[in-house]
């Protein structure tokens, strides 16, 4: 057992409280940092979850990046791809839709795409949801290249 993010060796203790806390393998510095991002940004864990996802799968993606308005759960800067993970889809008023399509908009007149993604996916699908994300890169850097 390795951290995620340094690769050094995990203790069992290591092992299962960063297991217990997020569901991914990390030393304890790094789940004292996510637990600090978490304070911060209310970071959700299936956003933490996602990135270390994308991390074993290759995809540089950086946590809580600011967009010059707000902070973005995830965001793939070299295809410009911002990734919000929905904690309370299941309870959108009209007044969040709105919300997150002015983000949206904020978003494309910066260049960005952004994709919400509700966390039940990323908890029970979390393979899947990664290869989508893939798949939505590989479209993204072909429209970049097409320009």
């Amino acid at each position: 057992m390795k951290c995620l993010e340094c690769k050094k060796e995990l203790s069992y203790f290591d092992h299962r409280n960063s297991m217990d806390i997020f569901e991914v393998e990390l030393c304890e510095k790094h789940t004292d940092l996510m637990l600090k991002l978490q304070d911060k940004h209310d970071t959700p864990v299936e956003a933490i979850q996602l990135y270390y996802g994308l991390k074993e799968a290759g995809v540089n993606a950086m946590l809580e990046w600011w967009d010059g308005k707000k902070s973005i759960d995830l965001a793939i800067s070299r295809v410009k791809l911002n990734i919000e993970i929905d904690t309370e889809y299941h309870m959108l008023t009209h007044e969040q839709a709105i919300n997150d399509l002015e983000e949206a908009m904020h978003s494309f007149k910066n260049g960005f795409t952004t994709i919400r993604i509700p966390h039940d996916l990323v908890t029970f699908y979390l393979k899947e949801t990664v290869e989508n994300i893939i798949g939505i890169m590989e479209g993204l850097r072909a429209n970049i290249k097409a320009i």
